[in-house]
């Protein structure tokens, strides 16, 4: 419940990051690309086939430029204020930590735990908390390490707390070395946690090359005659903070689901897993907001779920309308600068217009807006207008669209109308949350079409995020520093591809299905720059020109071709390029990178 005296201070404030010279440099290059396509035309006729070829390639590059331009051109972000908090809301509200993971060996369960523990220790009442850890490849492995997990948030939690430690996932935080004075209480604690952190990963690592070290603990029968894609519907409470009152010793809810699969059912993906968490977490704990973070991508700022409650509690008059607050994908590994460049000035940009896009990782979701519902049908308070209580509560309604379950109706019920969620006993949902978990539960049903995460691409991310804004719904942008969350990025190779071309699929998928963001046009609570930035983002393509571009020069050398004759269009061209080079070293230096980062960083993409 929060406090709407319009006397205290607000709990966030929207920063604009507007720059009119950048704006100048940005017109000015696009004025140079479009002068170079005019050159092109003039003299295509007295040049061959090579001219048409750069125009054509050149006229995509402009094209990219103008979306770019168009999407950057009024930079925002939200400054939240947690510490007002405390001064405005008397009883925060719950969220649901969603923690998906798919393949025991590419997402090593070490790695699994470690963003558990740290989303576990923020800075919040555990018993506001619960994490729900979504396991596609059914593996008896990931469950064995978050039983031991939990035994070592015990200590993990309460020691973040005392200490009020910065890092909060223990691979991380004991990499730096120990600083305090020797026979304290702190190095005591520090020693004693770290040796119990140690035995937790040689219990993992052992149970990795011996799954006889799992144990015959009767809980692992479930696990029996198994396969990744193959099995029925499993969830297992870990750990249940039974009449948690929100002390700092308590640790949230630890709960273990994997879905049922079968060969010859459509499992959708992650977006299929996400829908399996919200309807479990609407079981069990029913919070009012989800959190949803890759296993590879651990809380880094202490206090995030304090920020983002922050932009869904305050009081003023576009209180209603956030539907998601996205935080920034950021990363530890040396070889990302450039990506958490261009994502840093995009993701600015975007949430200057209509909002961030969602990325599938650091996003607080309303739970009532995932379950379909428009600001049209709230009131000004934030309840349920007499319309919408009409309609989408009727009996009809709620079967059809999420499902046959009366428990998970109820669930609805209670979570739309934002009633508050009694403290159950989390295994009396077992039975109710295995039955959402069947293969053929979403047949005929809303979920993937309206409701929840939104199938028909492997982007589930930004396909739901732009079936959010369709809506009318606007979405917060918070970058903290330090930043909120951190992961890691794949080496390269193999995987690197394979993510790559996840990436670019379901970004094609996205602007040719029907939450395409050309069709958007035909939606009035869409705004134009909003669908111009999704179509920024959707095109991937362009890494066809860019090859061909590269390939031209070589080629003009072999045939004693010109590819830039002397004069006006050699001079653009160097102009152009030189622009080009300063601006993104002038965005590299902003973020904090030095000269040698951005010169190490364009050789290594070169060389890819």
């Amino acid at each position: 419940m929060a406090d709407s005296s319009c006397s205290l201070p607000p709990l966030y404030e929207n920063i604009s990051y507007k720059s009119y010279i950048l704006r100048a440099v940005d017109l000015t290059i696009l004025g140079l690309l479009f002068s170079l396509l005019l050159h092109r035309i003039l003299y295509m006729s007295q040049n061959g086939i090579i001219w048409l070829v750069a125009f054509l390639c050149e006229s995509c590059f402009s094209f990219v430029w103008l979306l770019s331009t168009c999407t950057k051109w009024s930079p925002a972000e939200t400054k939240p204020y947690p510490d007002r908090l405390d001064e405005r809301v008397y009883d925060l509200p719950s969220v649901d930590m969603f923690v998906p993971t798919a393949d025991p060996v590419r997402e090593p369960p070490i790695m699994v735990v470690n963003t558990v523990l740290s989303l576990l220790a923020v800075n919040y009442p555990a018993n506001k908390l619960a994490c729900y850890v979504s396991d596609d490849g059914c593996s008896p492995l990931t469950y064995f390490s978050l039983k031991e997990a939990s035994k070592f948030a015990k200590i993990w939690v309460p020691f973040c707390k005392k200490y009020n430690l910065k890092v909060r996932a223990p691979f991380r935080y004991f990499l730096n070395p120990f600083a305090a004075t020797e026979g304290s209480e702190f190095s005591r604690d520090w020693e004693m946690t770290k040796r119990e952190y140690e035995k937790l990963c040689r219990k993992v690592e052992d149970a990795t090359g011996d799954s006889h070290l799992l144990g015959t603990d009767n809980e692992l029968e479930a696990f029996s005659n198994t396969k990744p894609n193959d099995h029925s519907t499993i969830i297992k409470v870990v750990w249940e903070n039974k009449g948690g009152v929100g002390d700092e010793k308590e640790v949230p809810h630890i709960v273990y689901i994997s879905r049922e699969k079968r060969p010859n059912y459509l499992h959708h993906y992650k977006a299929g897993a996400m829908n399996f968490l919200a309807r479990v977490s609407g079981l069990m704990t029913n919070a009012p907001y989800m959190l949803n973070v890759d296993c590879d991508m651990y809380a880094n700022e202490a206090d995030v779920v304090r920020q983002a409650m922050c932009i869904f509690l305050q009081k003023s008059q576009n209180q209603n309308h956030c539907a998601f607050v996205q935080f920034p994908q950021e990363f530890y590994d040396s070889n990302t600068i450039k990506l958490t460049v261009i994502k840093s000035y995009m993701g600015r940009g975007i949430a200057g217009i209509q909002g961030p896009i969602n990325v599938g990782s650091g996003c607080f979701h309303s739970r009532r807006v995932m379950y379909g519902l428009s600001p049209d049908e709230l009131e000004d308070n934030g309840s349920l207008s007499s319309v919408a209580t009409r309609e989408l509560l009727a009996e009809d309604s709620l079967s059809s669209g999420f499902g046959n379950s009366k428990e998970m109706v109820t669930s609805v019920v209670e979570a739309l109308q934002r009633k508050p969620n009694p403290q159950n006993i989390l295994t009396n949902s077992i039975e109710a949350a295995q039955e959402v978990g069947h293969c053929d539960y979403e047949s005929q049903t809303s979920w993937g079409k309206t409701i929840g995460w939104l199938y028909d691409s492997m982007s589930e991310d930004m396909n739901t995020s732009i079936g959010i804004h369709s809506r009318g719904w606007t979405s917060s942008y918070i970058a903290p520093d330090p930043p909120a969350f951190l992961g890691s990025m794949p080496p390269g190779g193999l995987e690197a591809m394979i993510q790559q071309r996840r990436w670019a699929t379901g970004s094609i998928e996205v602007l040719f299905n029907k939450q395409s963001p050309l069709l958007g046009l035909f939606c009035r609570k869409l705004r134009f720059r909003q669908r111009v930035a999704y179509l920024c983002v959707s095109i991937c393509v362009r890494s066809i020109p860019e090859l061909i571009y590269c390939l031209l020069p070589a080629y003009c050398l072999l045939h004693n071709s010109a590819l830039f004759p002397k004069g006006l269009c050699l001079g653009i061209t160097m102009l152009l390029a030189g622009m080009h080079c300063l601006y993104t070293l002038w965005e590299f230096m902003c973020l904090g990178h030095s000269i040698q980062s951005w010169i190490w960083d364009w050789t290594i993409s070169k060389r890819r």
